[in-house]
Protein backbone atom coordinates (compact mmCIF):
# COMPACT_ATOMS: atom_id res chain seq x y z
CA UNK A 1 0.00 0.00 0.00
CA UNK A 2 0.89 3.64 -0.60
CA UNK A 3 1.47 5.72 2.59
CA UNK A 4 -1.58 8.16 1.77
CA UNK A 5 -3.71 4.86 1.67
CA UNK A 6 -1.82 3.85 4.74
CA UNK A 7 -2.17 6.91 6.32
CA UNK A 8 -6.11 6.70 5.61
CA UNK A 9 -6.06 3.62 6.79
CA UNK A 10 -5.40 3.88 9.98
CA UNK A 11 -6.76 7.58 10.50
CA UNK A 12 -10.29 5.83 9.16
CA UNK A 13 -9.41 2.93 11.98
CA UNK A 14 -9.12 5.58 14.54
CA UNK A 15 -12.28 7.74 13.64
CA UNK A 16 -14.15 4.57 14.10
CA UNK A 17 -12.48 3.42 17.45
CA UNK A 18 -13.33 6.58 18.31
CA UNK A 19 -16.93 6.69 17.55
CA UNK A 20 -17.38 3.36 18.94
CA UNK A 21 -15.73 3.79 22.13
CA UNK A 22 -16.49 6.03 25.24
CA UNK A 23 -14.37 8.72 23.58
CA UNK A 24 -16.04 8.65 20.51
CA UNK A 25 -18.33 12.00 21.34
CA UNK A 26 -18.74 13.96 18.06
CA UNK A 27 -18.91 17.43 19.62
CA UNK A 28 -19.42 19.99 16.19
CA UNK A 29 -19.00 19.72 12.59
CA UNK A 30 -17.11 22.56 10.99
CA UNK A 31 -17.60 23.09 7.17
CA UNK A 32 -14.93 25.73 5.06
CA UNK A 33 -16.32 26.65 1.71
CA UNK A 34 -14.10 28.34 -0.65
CA UNK A 35 -15.07 31.27 -2.66
CA UNK A 36 -12.13 31.27 -4.85
CA UNK A 37 -9.72 28.85 -6.57
CA UNK A 38 -7.20 28.13 -3.99
CA UNK A 39 -4.29 26.13 -6.61
CA UNK A 40 -3.39 23.48 -4.59
CA UNK A 41 -2.26 26.46 -1.48
CA UNK A 42 -2.93 25.66 2.24
CA UNK A 43 -5.18 27.92 3.90
CA UNK A 44 -4.86 28.16 7.75
CA UNK A 45 -8.23 28.93 9.46
CA UNK A 46 -9.65 29.15 13.20
CA UNK A 47 -12.59 29.16 15.30
CA UNK A 48 -13.23 30.39 18.72
CA UNK A 49 -13.05 26.85 20.62
CA UNK A 50 -14.47 27.77 23.92
CA UNK A 51 -17.67 28.99 21.97
CA UNK A 52 -18.31 25.19 21.28
CA UNK A 53 -16.00 23.66 24.22
CA UNK A 54 -13.89 23.81 27.25
CA UNK A 55 -12.13 20.13 26.54
CA UNK A 56 -8.88 20.49 26.95
CA UNK A 57 -6.43 19.12 24.10
CA UNK A 58 -6.08 16.34 25.26
CA UNK A 59 -9.20 14.73 24.69
CA UNK A 60 -9.95 16.27 21.56
CA UNK A 61 -9.37 15.06 17.50
CA UNK A 62 -9.74 16.78 14.38
CA UNK A 63 -10.91 15.12 11.10
CA UNK A 64 -11.53 15.88 7.31
CA UNK A 65 -14.30 14.22 6.42
CA UNK A 66 -14.90 13.31 2.83
CA UNK A 67 -17.79 10.68 1.66
CA UNK A 68 -16.72 7.38 3.84
CA UNK A 69 -13.12 8.80 4.06
CA UNK A 70 -11.90 10.13 7.05
CA UNK A 71 -8.42 11.52 7.68
CA UNK A 72 -6.88 12.95 11.19
CA UNK A 73 -5.88 16.26 10.49
CA UNK A 74 -3.02 18.30 13.03
CA UNK A 75 -4.59 21.13 14.69
CA UNK A 76 -3.13 23.66 17.46
CA UNK A 77 -4.71 25.06 20.87
CA UNK A 78 -3.66 28.69 20.85
CA UNK A 79 -4.23 29.52 24.76
CA UNK A 80 -6.30 32.86 25.67
CA UNK A 81 -9.37 33.98 26.77
CA UNK A 82 -11.29 32.63 24.06
CA UNK A 83 -9.02 29.70 23.13
CA UNK A 84 -8.47 29.62 19.54
CA UNK A 85 -8.21 26.18 17.51
CA UNK A 86 -6.02 26.43 14.29
CA UNK A 87 -5.88 23.97 11.43
CA UNK A 88 -4.86 24.04 8.02
CA UNK A 89 -7.08 23.55 4.86
CA UNK A 90 -5.39 21.79 2.10
CA UNK A 91 -7.01 22.49 -0.86
CA UNK A 92 -7.20 21.22 -4.46
CA UNK A 93 -7.30 23.30 -7.83
CA UNK A 94 -11.34 23.10 -8.84
CA UNK A 95 -13.53 26.57 -7.87
CA UNK A 96 -16.20 25.95 -5.32
CA UNK A 97 -14.11 23.11 -2.94
CA UNK A 98 -16.22 22.36 0.60
CA UNK A 99 -14.46 20.76 3.14
CA UNK A 100 -15.79 19.39 5.89
CA UNK A 101 -14.12 18.53 9.46
CA UNK A 102 -15.18 16.95 12.93
CA UNK A 103 -14.14 17.66 16.16
CA UNK A 104 -14.45 14.47 18.08
CA UNK A 105 -13.38 13.74 21.63
CA UNK A 106 -11.04 11.60 22.61
CA UNK A 107 -7.77 10.98 23.48
CA UNK A 108 -4.99 12.73 21.12
CA UNK A 109 -1.94 12.19 20.15
CA UNK A 110 -1.44 15.43 18.07
CA UNK A 111 2.52 16.28 18.61
CA UNK A 112 4.16 19.55 18.23
CA UNK A 113 6.22 18.90 14.89
CA UNK A 114 7.10 22.90 14.09
CA UNK A 115 9.54 23.69 16.63
CA UNK A 116 11.32 26.79 17.67
CA UNK A 117 15.44 25.68 19.05
CA UNK A 118 18.23 28.06 20.01
CA UNK A 119 21.54 27.56 19.20
CA UNK A 120 24.69 30.25 19.37
CA UNK A 121 21.84 33.21 20.11
CA UNK A 122 19.24 32.14 17.25
CA UNK A 123 16.21 30.67 17.39
CA UNK A 124 15.49 28.14 14.45
CA UNK A 125 12.29 27.19 13.14
CA UNK A 126 12.46 23.20 12.08
CA UNK A 127 10.32 21.03 10.81
CA UNK A 128 12.74 17.96 11.65
CA UNK A 129 15.76 18.07 10.31
CA UNK A 130 13.93 20.77 7.62
CA UNK A 131 14.85 24.25 8.71
CA UNK A 132 12.52 27.05 7.57
CA UNK A 133 13.56 30.43 8.96
CA UNK A 134 16.48 31.68 11.73
CA UNK A 135 16.16 34.47 13.94
CA UNK A 136 19.01 36.45 15.24
CA UNK A 137 18.86 37.34 19.41
CA UNK A 138 22.56 38.11 19.96
CA UNK A 139 24.29 40.89 18.45
CA UNK A 140 25.64 39.85 15.24
CA UNK A 141 29.12 42.11 14.67
CA UNK A 142 30.42 43.05 10.72
CA UNK A 143 33.55 41.67 9.04
CA UNK A 144 36.76 42.21 10.93
CA UNK A 145 38.08 46.14 10.19
CA UNK A 146 34.30 47.45 9.64
CA UNK A 147 33.16 49.78 11.57
CA UNK A 148 30.97 48.50 14.75
CA UNK A 149 28.82 50.48 14.64
CA UNK A 150 27.05 48.49 11.58
CA UNK A 151 26.40 45.35 14.35
CA UNK A 152 23.16 44.62 14.59
CA UNK A 153 20.32 42.26 16.91
CA UNK A 154 17.12 41.24 15.96
CA UNK A 155 16.79 39.70 12.59
CA UNK A 156 15.72 37.22 10.20
CA UNK A 157 18.76 35.04 7.99
CA UNK A 158 18.85 32.41 6.70
CA UNK A 159 15.04 32.54 4.97
CA UNK A 160 15.46 29.46 3.99
CA UNK A 161 13.42 27.73 0.51
CA UNK A 162 11.68 24.17 1.18
CA UNK A 163 14.52 22.60 -0.58
CA UNK A 164 17.18 24.21 1.40
CA UNK A 165 18.21 27.46 -0.49
CA UNK A 166 19.03 30.63 1.45
CA UNK A 167 16.86 33.38 0.23
CA UNK A 168 18.40 36.18 2.30
CA UNK A 169 21.19 38.16 2.78
CA UNK A 170 23.34 40.20 5.72
CA UNK A 171 26.35 42.69 5.86
CA UNK A 172 26.87 42.59 1.55
CA UNK A 173 29.48 45.12 0.85
CA UNK A 174 27.47 47.39 -0.08
CA UNK A 175 25.11 47.95 2.32
CA UNK A 176 26.62 46.69 5.51
CA UNK A 177 23.62 47.54 7.32
CA UNK A 178 21.25 45.36 5.31
CA UNK A 179 20.38 41.89 7.77
CA UNK A 180 18.39 39.67 5.79
CA UNK A 181 14.53 40.51 7.00
CA UNK A 182 14.75 43.41 9.12
CA UNK A 183 12.20 46.08 10.15
CA UNK A 184 14.08 49.47 11.14
CA UNK A 185 12.33 53.03 10.25
CA UNK A 186 14.98 55.44 8.23
CA UNK A 187 14.02 59.44 9.00
CA UNK A 188 12.18 59.72 12.08
CA UNK A 189 11.38 62.92 14.20
CA UNK A 190 11.85 62.53 17.76
CA UNK A 191 12.21 65.12 20.63
CA UNK A 192 13.43 67.54 18.52
CA UNK A 193 16.15 65.40 16.57
CA UNK A 194 15.84 63.86 13.12
CA UNK A 195 17.37 59.98 13.67
CA UNK A 196 17.79 57.18 11.19
CA UNK A 197 17.52 53.77 12.49
CA UNK A 198 18.12 51.99 9.44
CA UNK A 199 21.31 53.53 8.41
CA UNK A 200 23.00 52.90 11.37
CA UNK A 201 26.53 53.62 10.51
CA UNK A 202 25.09 57.11 11.34
CA UNK A 203 24.92 56.41 14.84
CA UNK A 204 22.21 58.38 15.62
CA UNK A 205 20.51 55.31 16.95
CA UNK A 206 20.21 51.62 16.44
CA UNK A 207 17.32 48.54 16.58
CA UNK A 208 18.06 45.65 19.52
CA UNK A 209 16.28 42.81 20.88
CA UNK A 210 15.52 43.14 24.38
CA UNK A 211 13.50 40.01 25.47
CA UNK A 212 11.64 37.46 24.10
CA UNK A 213 7.75 37.75 24.89
CA UNK A 214 6.83 33.63 23.77
CA UNK A 215 7.76 31.06 21.86
CA UNK A 216 5.29 28.48 20.92
CA UNK A 217 5.88 24.91 19.11
CA UNK A 218 2.99 23.00 17.83
CA UNK A 219 1.52 20.88 15.36
CA UNK A 220 0.27 23.45 13.08
CA UNK A 221 2.72 26.33 13.40
CA UNK A 222 5.71 27.70 15.62
CA UNK A 223 5.82 31.26 16.86
CA UNK A 224 7.85 33.60 18.74
CA UNK A 225 6.88 36.91 20.15
CA UNK A 226 10.23 39.35 20.23
CA UNK A 227 10.67 42.85 21.76
CA UNK A 228 12.79 45.43 19.99
CA UNK A 229 13.69 48.60 21.18
CA UNK A 230 14.50 51.11 18.84
CA UNK A 231 17.48 53.37 20.73
CA UNK A 232 18.22 56.79 20.50
CA UNK A 233 22.06 57.66 20.49
CA UNK A 234 21.78 61.23 22.53
CA UNK A 235 23.64 64.44 21.50
CA UNK A 236 24.39 64.81 24.90
CA UNK A 237 25.64 61.57 25.14
CA UNK A 238 23.75 58.21 26.75
CA UNK A 239 20.94 56.62 25.16
CA UNK A 240 17.16 56.64 25.29
CA UNK A 241 14.11 53.91 24.19
CA UNK A 242 11.98 55.81 21.80
CA UNK A 243 9.56 52.96 20.12
CA UNK A 244 9.24 49.04 21.53
CA UNK A 245 7.74 46.51 18.46
CA UNK A 246 7.23 43.42 19.50
CA UNK A 247 7.64 41.59 16.56
CA UNK A 248 5.36 37.81 16.58
CA UNK A 249 6.59 35.67 13.67
CA UNK A 250 4.57 32.71 13.15
CA UNK A 251 5.75 29.96 10.67
CA UNK A 252 3.22 27.12 9.31
CA UNK A 253 4.39 23.63 8.90
CA UNK A 254 4.81 22.57 5.48
CA UNK A 255 2.75 19.32 4.33
CA UNK A 256 4.94 16.34 3.58
CA UNK A 257 6.40 16.56 0.08
CA UNK A 258 5.25 20.12 0.11
CA UNK A 259 7.06 22.96 -2.01
CA UNK A 260 5.66 26.17 -0.06
CA UNK A 261 5.13 27.26 3.45
CA UNK A 262 3.93 30.51 5.18
CA UNK A 263 5.53 32.93 7.42
CA UNK A 264 3.40 35.49 8.98
CA UNK A 265 4.15 38.68 10.59
CA UNK A 266 2.21 40.59 13.07
CA UNK A 267 4.51 43.36 14.15
CA UNK A 268 3.53 45.97 17.35
CA UNK A 269 4.49 49.35 17.44
CA UNK A 270 3.83 51.46 20.79
CA UNK A 271 6.17 55.02 21.84
CA UNK A 272 8.13 53.98 24.78
CA UNK A 273 7.32 57.57 27.28
CA UNK A 274 5.50 60.79 26.28
CA UNK A 275 7.04 61.56 22.99
CA UNK A 276 5.80 61.22 19.62
CA UNK A 277 7.52 58.96 17.19
CA UNK A 278 7.31 60.68 13.74
CA UNK A 279 8.20 58.56 10.94
CA UNK A 280 8.74 60.78 7.79
CA UNK A 281 8.28 60.64 4.21
CA UNK A 282 11.21 58.35 2.75
CA UNK A 283 12.05 56.31 -0.50
CA UNK A 284 12.83 53.07 2.26
CA UNK A 285 11.68 52.22 5.67
CA UNK A 286 10.13 49.32 7.42
CA UNK A 287 10.14 45.85 6.44
CA UNK A 288 13.06 44.73 4.29
CA UNK A 289 14.52 41.83 2.48
CA UNK A 290 17.81 41.92 1.33
CA UNK A 291 17.83 38.80 -0.95
CA UNK A 292 20.16 36.23 -1.66
CA UNK A 293 23.48 37.59 -3.41
CA UNK A 294 22.83 34.71 -6.39
CA UNK A 295 20.00 36.81 -7.64
CA UNK A 296 20.84 39.38 -10.58
CA UNK A 297 18.69 41.26 -13.34
CA UNK A 298 19.28 38.07 -15.92
CA UNK A 299 17.91 34.93 -13.25
CA UNK A 300 15.50 36.66 -11.45
CA UNK A 301 11.97 38.74 -11.53
CA UNK A 302 9.56 41.08 -9.82
CA UNK A 303 5.91 40.95 -10.50
CA UNK A 304 3.54 43.00 -8.19
CA UNK A 305 -0.60 42.74 -7.84
CA UNK A 306 -0.68 45.61 -10.49
CA UNK A 307 0.67 44.05 -13.05
CA UNK A 308 4.50 45.87 -12.85
CA UNK A 309 8.26 44.43 -12.78
CA UNK A 310 11.19 45.39 -11.91
CA UNK A 311 11.67 47.73 -14.43
CA UNK A 312 8.16 50.39 -12.85
CA UNK A 313 7.77 48.41 -9.64
CA UNK A 314 9.65 51.26 -7.42
CA UNK A 315 7.70 53.57 -6.25
CA UNK A 316 4.38 51.42 -7.29
CA UNK A 317 1.63 50.33 -4.94
CA UNK A 318 0.18 46.75 -4.25
CA UNK A 319 -1.15 44.44 -2.29
CA UNK A 320 1.63 41.53 -3.53
CA UNK A 321 4.54 41.08 -5.26
CA UNK A 322 6.55 38.45 -6.44
CA UNK A 323 10.43 38.52 -5.97
CA UNK A 324 11.11 34.68 -7.19
CA UNK A 325 14.79 32.97 -9.11
CA UNK A 326 17.25 30.86 -9.96
CA UNK A 327 19.00 29.22 -7.30
CA UNK A 328 21.41 26.61 -6.85
CA UNK A 329 20.41 24.43 -10.03
CA UNK A 330 16.36 25.06 -8.52
CA UNK A 331 14.07 28.06 -8.89
CA UNK A 332 12.88 29.92 -5.77
CA UNK A 333 10.88 32.66 -4.29
CA UNK A 334 8.89 35.02 -1.96
CA UNK A 335 5.08 36.25 -2.33
CA UNK A 336 5.08 38.78 0.31
CA UNK A 337 1.77 40.03 0.92
CA UNK A 338 0.72 43.40 2.74
CA UNK A 339 -2.52 43.36 4.95
CA UNK A 340 -5.85 45.51 4.47
CA UNK A 341 -5.59 47.24 7.95
CA UNK A 342 -1.49 48.23 7.25
CA UNK A 343 -1.09 51.93 7.12
CA UNK A 344 -0.85 53.52 3.88
CA UNK A 345 -2.36 50.58 2.31
CA UNK A 346 -1.56 49.25 -0.64
CA UNK A 347 1.54 50.11 0.83
CA UNK A 348 4.46 51.79 -1.91
CA UNK A 349 7.22 49.57 -2.84
CA UNK A 350 10.90 50.08 -2.77
CA UNK A 351 12.41 47.89 -5.30
CA UNK A 352 16.07 48.27 -6.00
CA UNK A 353 16.40 48.82 -10.12
CA UNK A 354 17.75 46.45 -12.49
CA UNK A 355 21.25 48.28 -13.02
CA UNK A 356 21.55 48.48 -8.92
CA UNK A 357 25.66 47.16 -8.22
CA UNK A 358 25.61 47.08 -12.01
CA UNK A 359 24.85 43.21 -11.85
CA UNK A 360 21.43 43.75 -10.73
CA UNK A 361 21.06 42.98 -6.80
CA UNK A 362 17.64 42.73 -5.34
CA UNK A 363 15.95 44.41 -2.71
CA UNK A 364 12.47 44.53 -1.89
CA UNK A 365 10.64 46.43 0.65
CA UNK A 366 7.05 47.28 1.79
CA UNK A 367 7.09 51.04 2.81
CA UNK A 368 4.54 52.62 3.99
CA UNK A 369 6.00 56.03 4.44
CA UNK A 370 7.45 55.88 1.08
CA UNK A 371 4.85 59.01 -0.13
CA UNK A 372 3.57 60.26 3.68
CA UNK A 373 4.55 60.68 7.25
CA UNK A 374 3.37 58.72 9.68
CA UNK A 375 3.07 60.07 13.24
CA UNK A 376 2.95 57.41 16.43
CA UNK A 377 1.30 59.33 19.33
CA UNK A 378 1.70 57.93 23.02
CA UNK A 379 -0.54 55.01 24.42
CA UNK A 380 -1.64 53.98 21.16
CA UNK A 381 -1.01 50.99 19.18
CA UNK A 382 -0.32 50.44 15.94
CA UNK A 383 0.03 47.15 13.67
CA UNK A 384 1.72 46.15 10.58
CA UNK A 385 0.99 42.46 9.21
CA UNK A 386 2.44 40.58 6.78
CA UNK A 387 2.60 37.41 5.07
CA UNK A 388 5.45 35.38 3.22
CA UNK A 389 4.29 32.61 0.89
CA UNK A 390 7.90 30.41 0.25
CA UNK A 391 8.56 28.01 -2.60
CA UNK A 392 10.26 25.72 -4.29
CA UNK A 393 9.11 26.56 -8.13
CA UNK A 394 7.32 29.47 -9.26
CA UNK A 395 4.18 31.48 -8.70
CA UNK A 396 2.17 32.84 -11.25
CA UNK A 397 0.11 35.88 -10.87
CA UNK A 398 -3.27 33.83 -10.18
CA UNK A 399 -2.02 31.61 -7.82
CA UNK A 400 -0.69 34.97 -6.12
CA UNK A 401 -3.67 36.92 -6.22
CA UNK A 402 -5.52 33.77 -4.45
CA UNK A 403 -2.69 33.89 -1.47
CA UNK A 404 -3.14 37.23 -0.88
CA UNK A 405 -7.04 36.97 -1.26
CA UNK A 406 -6.88 33.99 1.75
CA UNK A 407 -4.51 36.21 3.42
CA UNK A 408 -7.14 39.07 3.79
CA UNK A 409 -10.13 37.66 3.95
CA UNK A 410 -9.67 33.84 5.72
CA UNK A 411 -12.58 31.90 4.82
CA UNK A 412 -15.60 32.01 7.75
CA UNK A 413 -15.74 28.55 9.29
CA UNK A 414 -19.18 27.41 9.72
CA UNK A 415 -19.61 25.61 13.01
CA UNK A 416 -22.84 22.86 13.96
CA UNK A 417 -22.46 21.59 17.00
CA UNK A 418 -24.10 18.28 18.23
CA UNK A 419 -27.22 19.07 20.13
Amino acid sequence: MTTQIIRRFFSLTLFCLLVFTGFGQKIATLEVSLSQPAYGLDIPVSIDLDAITYASDTILNLFEVSGKNSTAIPFQIEPGNPRRLHWIVTTGTAAGEKHVFELVKGKADNKSVVTATEKDGALIIHKGDQNLLQYYFRTVYPPEGVDTAYKRSGFIHPLWSPKGQVLTRIQPPDHYHHYGIWNPWTHVEYEGDKIDFWNINSKQGTVRFANFTSVENGSVFAEFGALHEHVVFKKSGGEKVALNEVQNIRVYRPQEDQDFFIVDFNISLNTAGESPFKILEYRYAGLGWRTTEKWDKNNSIVLTSEGKTRKDADGSKARWCIVQGEIDDEYAGVVMMSFPTNYNYPEPLRIWPENQNNRGDMFANFCPTKDMDWLLEPRQNYILRYRFLVYNGSVDKEKAESAWYYFAYPPKVFVKPVK
